[in-house]
């Protein structure tokens, strides 16, 4: 799959459209599933507040990845992601109610690293509840 943004038509600046997710405790059990990772504080209101957390708190990797999402869907081709990391700041708590959990994505590029590779590094922002919980996000992708 090609980028579907040009490197050539990306300034600094630049925002991607904006994206929520919302997060419920059965798309913790399919990821716990999918990612082998069956940790008690993701799906056990219990057990949770026994390790001093809130409620069941959304995987690390999980909120990482949708984070991702964001750029991955704006460059167009999930293989265009060159780097990414993030520091986690506050986990995405997970109520059990028919909402769960928001979390909300902004990303800007925010600077162009590399003509002849075409790489454009993008700031992320994630936040659940109007708390940041991933803080220095940051990814490069390489654009068409």
């Amino acid at each position: 799959m090609r980028s579907k943004i040009r490197y050539a038509d990306v300034e600094a600046g630049t925002e991607l459209p904006r994206q929520t997710f919302h997060v419920q405790r059965s798309t913790l059990v399919r990821y716990a599933g999918a990612s082998g990772d069956f940790n008690p504080i993701h799906w056990n209101a219990r057990f949770a507040a026994e390790a001093g957390l809130p409620d069941v708190i959304a995987h690390g990797m999980f909120t990482m990845a949708e984070a991702a999402r964001v750029v991955t869907d704006w460059a167009g081709d999930p293989g265009a992601l060159v780097s990414y990391t993030v520091r986690y700041i506050k986990p995405v708590v997970v109520p059990d109610d028919a909402t769960g959990a928001l979390m909300e994505v902004r990303a800007t590029a925010a600077e162009k690293l590399d003509d002849e590779a075409r790489t454009v590094r993008v700031d992320i922002t994630a936040t659940s509840q109007g708390h940041k919980v991933l803080g220095m996000a940051r990814a490069v992708v390489r654009l068409a």
